[in-house]
């Protein structure tokens, strides 16, 4: 799929690491480091603006490392741009850690995802069909 992107951030394209990888990093376009204290979140700009096509949506999402090693994340997880936005990139970063973080430019800080997405109409009905697990929800299935 060709999808078109403006690069106002000075830093290389998103790509995929691996050839099976399925998020490409989106790096930070900062004029200065941006500290993110302990439970603190901010609005990191990409400097990438996309035109996805019709049918599709980037989803945002956490760098698995920076989660785990750092206890930074991504608040709105996970986070979709629709295809008919036009405007910059922002990841709204939270630092779920109990020290400082500091956010330096061309920094990876989150995936993203593209996906297909499908559209519904509703058929509006007075009841529906039983199922084996109801209106079991939250924990109904139990810890196995």
């Amino acid at each position: 799929m060709n999808v078109k992107i403006v690069n106002r951030s000075g830093h290389r394209l998103p790509d995929y690491s691996t050839s099976f990888s399925a998020g490409m990093d989106l790096r930070a376009n900062l004029d200065a480091p941006v500290t993110l204290k302990p439970l603190e979140r901010r609005l990191i700009p990409t400097g990438l603006f996309v035109e996805l096509p019709e049918g599709f949506e980037a989803q945002i999402r956490p760098r698995s490392g920076l989660a785990l090693k750092k206890g930074i994340s991504v608040v709105n997880t996970p986070g979709t741009i629709d295809a008919d936005y036009r405007g910059e990139i922002g990841i709204i970063l939270i630092n779920l850690s109990d020290v400082d973080f500091m956010v330096n430019d061309g920094e990876r800080i989150c995936q993203m995802v593209i996906n297909k997405v499908e559209r519904v109409s509703w058929i509006e009905v007075d009841s529906l069909v039983d199922s084996d697990r109801g209106a079991g929800g939250f924990g109904h299935t139990g810890n196995q």
